[in-house]
């Protein structure tokens, strides 16, 4: 329906944009900003007075657990958390089951996703059958059936060979690759960062090495092949200053940080809270402040949630004994509004990196607001605060941040026009 947006200060990283102006949204687009076009008459009316207005969120990391782990989580709950976090637009990993190595099971979510009428959704592809590391998945059929990029998660490649030779067949295509890094053969058997912490709980370590041993060899490997590559979810202040040598030299790499790893350290681990489990592990404070620098210098353009809900009892052994992951996409706006709270950023330039910077990573066409552009948008107060967990639409609880008071609260969210959210 015909959308107005009233006084609201609208900041689009992607065009320097920063005013107190209005909007006007028609047939799923943004018709006009500042004056509303000829003829436009508004059935919905926002009053956006002292309100945000900025391109929805882009998150690069949304396990949406369907297929095959509705215990869970589902696209339905996953995507309307996403819309509640502020995300509009987001990307699934391939880790389903079965794996997303097939055109039948990215048609299977992108249906889904459409029925559920949230948060847009674009498929990440697995690399390789089964994520085995070995035969590569149909990739351009994979492409043709919806999705955007293609990794292997944490799994790692049988042999360099087999990565280098995906990763040129990948660069005949032009398509983009999402790789993490992390040598399997290092982090074997570890659950903590490696360093005092992990020594004085008694939990075996995985140690630095075992992310910038992984990186440096799939940077040399990227540029043997000159493929699109993006490095997810980096941990260490060293493998931050990897990438930034890299995009340096020229390579066309781009990289995102989990918001959890901006924010958390090892120490965090003391209680032995399986809700900091996580893989690759909270690492330390000096990593934490790297990561930080890193965000804040544009090396790492893009932030990202790196949703994974749970179930309870996958949260309920000891700490060894439960799966890894935190579920805080439905926070992921105010989370990341403590890095504005704590001077590390400017708003325009955290936006940025929640928005233009991870669409223009993966090739997105999504990340703006423009005239003639989809009117994806999220409205939120800077001055408010968000009770974490007083609302919750994600079947995973499994969050360490539920009953902290954050900054700032979302208040609408809109995707191609329609009110998908609303606080």
């Amino acid at each position: 329906m015909p959308t107005q947006i009233l006084g609201a200060r609208l900041i689009d990283p992607s065009t320097g944009r920063d005013e107190v102006t209005d909007l006007y949204c028609q047939d799923g687009k943004i018709s006009a900003i500042g004056q509303a076009p000829a003829g436009f008459s508004a059935v919905h009316t926002i009053d956006a007075q002292g309100l945000v207005a900025a391109p929805g969120l882009v998150d690069l990391a949304v396990a949406l657990r369907e297929p095959g782990y509705s215990r869970k989580g589902n696209i339905a709950s996953e995507t309307l958390a996403a819309t509640a976090g502020g995300i509009t637009s987001l990307c699934c990993p391939p880790q389903t089951k079965p794996v997303l190595d097939t055109a039948a099971v990215a048609e299977l979510i992108l249906d889904r996703a459409r029925e559920s009428g949230h948060a847009k959704v674009f498929p990440i592809g697995a690399l390789t059958r089964n994520l085995a590391g070995e035969q590569l998945s149909e990739l351009v059929a994979l492409r043709d059936a919806g999705c955007v990029a293609f990794g292997n998660g944490l799994a790692n490649f049988t042999s360099n060979r087999n990565l280098g030779r995906a990763l040129e067949y990948a660069a005949t295509f032009n398509l983009t690759v999402v790789i993490h890094s992390q040598d399997s053969d290092l982090a074997e058997g570890g659950l903590a960062h490696e360093g005092p912490s992990a020594a004085f709980l008694g939990l075996a370590g995985i140690p630095e090495t075992a992310e910038t041993v992984a990186l440096a060899r799939n940077l040399l490997l990227v540029e043997q092949a000159g493929v699109r590559a993006h490095f997810s979810q980096l941990t260490t202040a060293r493998g931050a200053q990897m990438i930034a040598d890299a995009q340096a030299r020229g390579l066309p790499v781009t990289a995102d940080v989990a918001m959890y790893q901006l924010i958390l350290t090892d120490e965090a681990l003391h209680g032995f809270s399986s809700l900091y489990h996580v893989q690759p592990p909270l690492r330390s404070a000096a990593d934490r402040d790297g990561l930080r620098e890193a965000v804040s210098t544009g090396v790492i353009s893009a932030i990202s949630s790196h949703h994974q809900p749970h179930e309870a009892d996958a949260k309920l052994a000891p700490f060894g004994e439960t799966e890894p992951g935190i579920s805080s996409a439905e926070i992921l706006l105010p989370l990341a509004m403590t890095l504005v709270e704590d001077g590390l950023l400017d708003l325009p330039t955290l936006l940025a990196r929640l928005s233009s910077g991870p669409a223009a990573a993966l090739q997105l066409p999504v990340g703006r607001l423009a005239v003639g552009e989809a009117a994806d948008l999220v409205l939120f107060d800077p001055r408010s605060s968000t009770l974490a967990g007083e609302a919750w639409h994600s079947k995973g609880r499994n969050c360490p941040f539920i009953g902290h008071c954050l900054p700032g609260a979302v208040r609408y969210t809109l995707v191609d026009g329609r009110v998908a959210f609303q606080s």
